[in-house]
């Protein structure tokens, strides 16, 4: 079994409580999401737990086969979501579930017909992203070269927002693929004597401008090789969400950065786990977004910015591309996101800073 496929395994532990009927409707989705829609194990995992708690609900109302599942079972299911709190965002992601299970089932002859074909769910509403000035993050890329590498111990690092996977919150909403859970001699970056401590200064100016010059996601960055990095052509291999991958450029600061790691960083860190990963852990091994996230807010808070996430240069290189006179197809391809209106959302951005702009310095605004 391949790694989606054990994936999907591994969610069997999700839905203990719940009749067999329905924990063997779980799993065979959980492998159709794995296996044949290419989903990440991260994006598994959190519609299997959507799934199980739609089923469990579903059981208090005396449902124990799918069969059995009715729209107003699952509206029932939404209503007491609503009612106990949970945000747009959650509904949404909830009632997409639903739906994508209906279908599922009732294409797999577990349900007599698709029940949740027609169900509305609530439209989130899209905050605009945090974008930084231009010169906000030139300062935060630059701040490795100028002081030492803050802790990667938590600090005021912001949990994901409600109804989002806590990894890479994008507008798309969905997962991107997930990297192996550091351990907690890894997450807190231990830094051993002052060569370790120039290496890990190294490594983390290379993560802020591959975020920032790049646009990738964080668990993007993280998932790199070495040989996915073409320093003749200047651009990095990414393999992005649902196994897609996506050429992306970067510039000279990005290049001068990876020179040096390479050549007076990485073989510092680098220990036989290391295997082929281009970012490493203090402890040698590939790094994890966790600490990437941890890094990057360590930095921004040094430098006496607002508090800043990867996510967060991904939105304010997109801006800046669009405002710099970027085609927005472009700018779509560079992300990788697999619908124009992701994209879009970035053009709001511009408009807006452009209206803030108005607001402030034209006398008749």
């Amino acid at each position: 079994m391949g790694a989606r496929g054990s994936a999907a395994t591994s969610t069997r532990a999700m839905h203990g409580a719940l009749p067999a009927p329905l924990r063997e409707a779980v799993d065979e989705f959980a492998e159709h999401l794995a296996s044949v829609r290419n989903r990440s194990a991260h994006t598994v995992r959190a519609y299997v737990a959507d799934l199980v708690s739609l089923l469990n609900h579903a059981q208090r109302m005396g449902c124990t086969e799918v069969a059995e599942l009715s729209l107003d079972t699952v509206r029932s299911w939404l209503a007491r979501q609503r009612t106990t709190g949970a945000a747009r965002t959650s509904l949404a992601r909830r009632a997409a579930t639903a739906r994508t299970f209906s279908t599922w089932a009732h294409r797999a002859g577990l349900l007599p017909a698709d029940v949740a074909a027609t169900l509305a769910s609530p439209r989130p509403r899209r905050t605009l992203p945090t974008v930084l000035r231009p010169e906000q993050a030139a300062l935060l890329v630059e701040q490795p070269a100028s002081r030492p590498a803050p802790p990667a111990f938590p600090t005021t690092t912001p949990p994901p927002p409600d109804g989002q996977p806590a990894e890479d919150h994008d507008p798309t909403g969905v997962a991107a693929p997930s990297v192996a859970a550091p351990s907690v001699a890894e997450a807190a970056e231990p830094v051993t004597d002052e060569q370790d401590g120039a290496a890990v200064r190294l490594r983390d100016r290379v993560l802020l401008e591959l975020l920032y010059g790049t646009g990738v996601r964080v668990s993007e960055a993280c998932g790199l090789d070495t040989a996915d990095v073409d320093q003749g052509r200047r651009v990095v291999r990414v393999r992005g969400k649902g196994g897609r991958e996506r050429t992306v450029p970067y510039g000279l600061p990005a290049q001068r950065a990876l020179d040096d790691w390479l050549r007076r960083g990485r073989q510092l860190l680098a220990t036989p786990e290391s295997r082929d990963a281009l970012l490493l852990g203090a402890r040698g091994g590939r790094l994890h977004p966790t600490t990437a996230r941890r890094i990057v807010n360590g930095y921004a808070e040094a430098a006496g910015l607002p508090r800043t996430s990867p996510h967060a240069l991904r939105h304010s290189a997109a801006t800046h591309l669009l405002e710099g006179g970027a085609d927005l197809r472009a700018v779509q391809e560079l992300l990788g996101h697999s619908s124009l209106a992701s994209t879009q959302i970035y053009t709001h951005v511009s408009v807006e800073r452009l209206r803030a702009a108005y607001r402030q310095a034209h006398p008749r605004a």
